[in-house]
């Protein structure tokens, strides 16, 4: 099957990039958010990243104006009547998913494929939510969306080959790099990466080196473009917390209980970034 008319459920961070890039590569997009000030938010920054791209000559100024064009935006599930494929992008929150998930299953027909993009919950338990779960999927974007190659295909034990091969064929006509992922806590990336970051905090609280060497290490050892730390502050420290906790649930298993001073920073308010203070001061 083509997917040509998407929808994607949230209007932030996550929905408005999937929103962006799908709408650049032709592809039309209802973007539903629960107010009209999250959609019009969600609207102004995709105008705001198309017009850095336009300075940036990536995109001439038509093509943003097309782009623009193909995103409608809404309050209303029922604009989602027409779609061939619906992300659902909300915050990372089980029962949050599983509500609109149901609200998505009444209003499209059984053939439209219904994707979730969360990082840590299980597709498989997601899945038994819609009607028909052969035709449900993860696909898992990674922050910022318009920057970042790699989606995630995540298969629940419901999820039919059709559908797999469906959504691997949409991520790469949108221009994304598709990897094809079991269901299991973390799925592939952040199974690797959280824990990594974990142990650096480990080391932190250790007194085995400071915040700026430990992330100096990793940068000039590893090659990696941003340290540990850096990267949880970036993440967020409170969503670190949570995504380590999922891991230790799942897997029970002691190799990925959170760092003590992780949970203590999340229990100070110290959440990096968004709050101006976590391993570094912003």
């Amino acid at each position: 099957m083509a997917i040509q008319n998407i929808g994607v459920i949230g209007a932030g961070t996550m929905g408005n990039g999937i929103a962006q890039v799908c709408a650049l590569s032709g592809v039309n997009v209802v973007m539903v958010d629960i107010t009209a000030e999250a959609v019009e938010r969600g609207i102004k920054t995709v105008s705001g990243s198309l017009d850095r791209m336009v300075k940036k000559e990536k995109i001439s100024e038509a093509d943003k104006t097309a782009a623009l064009a193909r995103i409608k935006a809404t309050t209303a599930y029922a604009d989602l009547a027409a779609t061939d494929l619906v992300i659902e992008a909300a915050t990372e929150n089980e029962g949050l998913k599983l509500r609109i998930l149901k609200e998505i299953d009444s209003i499209v027909p059984a053939t439209t494929v219904i994707a979730t993009n969360t990082s840590s919950i299980s597709i498989t338990k997601l899945a038994a939510a819609v009607s028909t779960p052969s035709r449900f999927i993860g696909m898992h974007f990674f922050n910022p969306v318009p920057l970042m190659a790699l989606v995630e295909l995540i298969r629940g034990l419901q999820t039919s080959d059709e559908t797999v091969a469906a959504v691997q064929a949409f991520a790469s006509a949108i221009g994304k790099t598709p990897i094809a992922v079991k269901n299991s806590p973390g799925f592939v990336v952040n199974r690797l990466l959280c824990p990594m970051i974990n142990e650096a905090i480990f080391a932190l609280q250790e007194g085995l080196a400071s915040a700026a060497d430990i992330d100096e290490g990793m940068k000039l050892g590893c090659n990696h473009p941003i340290g540990p730390l850096a990267l949880a502050d970036l993440i967020g420290l409170d969503t670190m917390l949570a995504v380590m906790e999922v891991f230790y649930d799942g897997f029970n298993d002691p190799k990925y209980r959170p760092a003590p001073l992780l949970r203590e920073m999340v229990d100070a308010g110290y959440l990096g970034r968004k709050t101006g203070q976590g391993f570094y001061t912003y």
